[in-house]
């Protein structure tokens, strides 16, 4: 900015506007008082401007450190700021008025927005408006014959004028717009030091009577006091919420630190000791048991082992399926070797950020290193197991399975930690995984047999309270296919049954009812079925169930009832005697001709035009047992000992000779099966009779029908 300058006093820089403004006000409140005399009714009208003109001198005086200068010196140092232009240079007035003009538009710099002149030529262009008051630096100028400027007036007014005019009370006077803003006087007079008005000057300049002095400094002191009281509050709730806020950070950061993806595996590191299980808990797999026996006595006694040079194996990979038992026999090698299990599922290292897998895997062996000798359980190892396969998805998910094999490949001999895993799905692990060095022994864990069935029925049977004449066998005979966890539902299921009823103790009828029930649904005692529908039922069922009893190598009857259960009407349930590893074709075809006993029974009874969609299923299972004697078993003559897995490969004439010979053997069963039901027509009237009359008949029941016997002790 352009600025002219001078030193006054020492530490004291004044602007030339400033200073101008300040000699200006000298001089109009000199010259109006010399020209008194002969202007009376002019100094009439401007005495009090003239009066204010003449303290606010004064004030402004006092304020730059100027007010020492006398009357001569302060002219001498107009006519050195201010010259005088010659004669010939001076403009003439325009129209007898002053050359000056106000402008209301903008200029292009600061100086020239405020002063009104610049040191460049000065365009003359927009709506000039006459001023109605002069400004100081107007008249300063035009008494020295200055060349005509641009005054900007500004159309607001600061805050601190604003005050000022609302508080008349005090005795300083209003400056003129032309004055330095506050800010800039105090930045001008930080060196001359801050001036505090003191309390008793203030009680002077407010022109407080003596009376009321005293009540003055009382209040003024309460005011203080309390004003420091508020700002002490508000000092200390400050200091309060800070602390709050501190707290809060500090536990939040906390309670992240303890989140299981930043702490690791957090729940697996903790071993459990497995004294209350043993060998003796495990039924139904006695050869699995015999294999795991090896590993408690590896932990058992090492140096056994090792003296003759052996190593202890690393890991056991248990294969079989669901509910058969793993998981309790890898809690009986622990506790049977009396040392620490430790228990991680696969799906837990199965995480969403990256290396949390790792990680847990890492605290996991640590832990387990640790507390060696010990025992390492993963369940449901193909979860964190699997083939490692290149996905751009997901180019991290090789990392857990990378880490645990190196953990398990990381162990040094004989170190007494034993890994065992569980899977489903052996097919589905890593090679690298399941090579001896890593899970060094295989052990699978399959269904129970007829023999491990009955078993786990005991163990299970004398935990509740049953009538001393049940039969395990019988259930067992009758639950093929059952896991050791499907047989300890079927006997809670039942003792569920018998409270329910209000009975004192679990009967055999409670068991076949839970066997019923997890085979085939629970019974529809709301659905209402009529009279018809109920004849065809129970003509149909009598008819598996006649067939099955007049042929040679067909299954033992279980029970016959035409209940309903699932989506099923009634049921004929069948019960081999022992487990059968294979079967024979007399077998097969015995099972075919039961299976066609229901649809011959209803064309027997009711005719071609009345048979009904109940038979849906057994053909079924009929078709398929001839397809797989046809293309599986080698069991026709006109194919041969061939097999046939895909026959969408095979030729169009073979295609058509397998489905030929399929139709033949279905033709050949339900001839079968109708030339028996003709022949027992007595049979099958009595106990389609009996079934209507009692719905469910067991195997001894049906029997005694069968051989025209009465039910009335039943």
């Amino acid at each position: 900015m352009f600025s002219l300058s001078m030193t006054v006093q020492p530490q004291v820089t004044v602007p030339l506007s400033h200073l101008i403004n300040v000699l200006h006000s000298l001089k109009s409140s000199v010259g109006s008082s010399s020209s008194a005399s002969s202007m009376s009714r002019k100094h009439t009208e401007h005495a009090s401007d003239s009066e204010l003109q003449c303290t606010e001198s004064m004030w402004n005086l006092r304020e730059l450190g100027l007010s020492d200068l006398g009357t001569q010196q302060l002219d001498e140092l107009v006519n050195c700021v201010l010259p005088r232009l010659s004669t010939q240079e001076a403009p003439l007035p325009l129209g007898g008025q002053t050359a000056w003009r106000t402008s209301h538009l903008s200029a292009h710099s600061f100086f020239y927005n405020k002063h009104g002149f610049s040191c460049g030529p000065m365009p003359m262009s927009g709506q000039v408006f006459p001023r109605q008051q002069p400004s100081p630096l107007q008249s300063v100028c035009t008494e020295l014959q200055h060349w005509p400027v641009l005054v900007q007036s500004r159309g607001f007014k600061t805050l601190r004028n604003k005050n000022r005019r609302l508080q008349p009370g005090f005795d300083r006077p209003v400056e003129s717009e032309g004055f330095t803003p506050s800010f800039m006087k105090g930045f001008l007079s930080r060196d001359k030091g801050v001036e505090v008005e003191s309390l008793d000057s203030l009680l002077k300049n407010k022109n407080i009577p003596d009376g009321q002095q005293d009540a003055f400094k009382r209040g003024f002191a309460e005011g203080f006091l309390k004003a420091q009281a508020l700002t002490q509050r508000t000092q200390d709730s400050l200091r309060r919420t800070r602390l709050i806020l501190l707290v809060l950070l500090l536990v939040g950061l906390y309670g992240i630190s303890k989140t299981p993806f930043l702490s690791g595996l957090d729940s697996a590191v903790d071993p459990v000791q497995m004294k209350n299980v043993t060998f003796e808990h495990v039924k139904g797999v006695e050869e699995a048991k015999n294999e795991l026996q090896d590993v408690v006595e590896f932990l058992k006694n090492p140096q056994k082992f090792t003296a003759l040079g052996g190593k202890l194996p690393k890991g056991v990979l248990l294969v079989g399926p669901p509910g058969t038992g793993k998981t309790l026999l890898a809690r009986a090698v622990a506790g049977e070797a009396d040392v620490p299990f430790y228990y991680a599922s696969g799906s837990e290292f199965d995480e969403m950020f990256v290396g949390v897998g790792a990680s847990r895997i890492r605290n996991l062996f640590r832990e387990g290193k640790a507390n060696a000798p010990c025992v390492i359980f993963i369940d449901e190892l193909d979860s964190v197991g699997g083939k490692r396969i290149e996905s751009p998805m997901h180019p991290y998910s090789r990392q857990t399975i990378n880490q645990l094999l190196a953990e398990m490949d990381g162990f040094k001999p004989n170190e007494g930690v034993i890994i065992i895993g569980a899977t489903n799905f052996p097919e589905a692990l890593d090679n690298a995984l399941i090579r001896p060095g890593r899970f060094d022994m295989q052990v699978t864990v399959p269904k129970p047999d007829v023999k491990g069935r009955t078993e786990i029925l005991n163990w299970y049977l004398k935990k509740i309270k049953m009538d001393p004449a049940i039969e395990a066998s019988i259930i067992a005979r009758g639950t093929v296919g059952f896991s050791g966890a499907d047989l300890e539902n079927l006997v809670n299921q039942a003792a569920l049954k018998a409270a329910v009823d209000g009975k004192d103790m679990v009967t055999l009828k409670e068991l076949e009812f839970a066997k019923d029930k997890i085979l085939m649904g629970p019974e529809r005692r709301s659905a209402e079925i009529d009279k018809k529908n109920k004849l065809i039922t129970a003509y149909h069922e009598s008819g598996h169930a006649i067939v099955a009893y007049y042929t040679k190598d067909a299954m033992p009857i279980n029970k016959a009832t035409i209940m309903p259960r699932g989506p099923s009407l009634g049921h004929v349930s069948m019960l081999p005697e022992n487990d059968r590893w294979s079967e024979t074709r007399s077998q097969l075809l015995a099972q075919m001709d039961v299976s066609m006993g229901g649809r011959v029974a209803e064309e027997i009874i009711f005719g071609h035009e009345y048979i009904t969609t109940g038979a849906s299923s057994d053909f079924d299972s009929a078709t398929k047992i001839a397809k797989m004697m046809v293309t599986r078993f080698g069991m026709c003559e006109k194919l041969g000992v061939m097999t046939y897995t895909d026959m969408t490969s095979q030729s169009p004439e073979t295609q058509a000779a397998v489905e030929h010979e399929v139709r033949l053997l279905l033709k050949e069963s339900y001839e079968r099966a109708k030339v028996l039901l003709k022949s027992h027509a007595k049979e099958h009237k009595n106990l389609a009779d009996a079934l209507l009359m009692y719905e469910t008949l067991d195997a001894k029941e049906i029997q005694l029908v069968l051989e025209g016997k009465n039910l009335e002790t039943r």
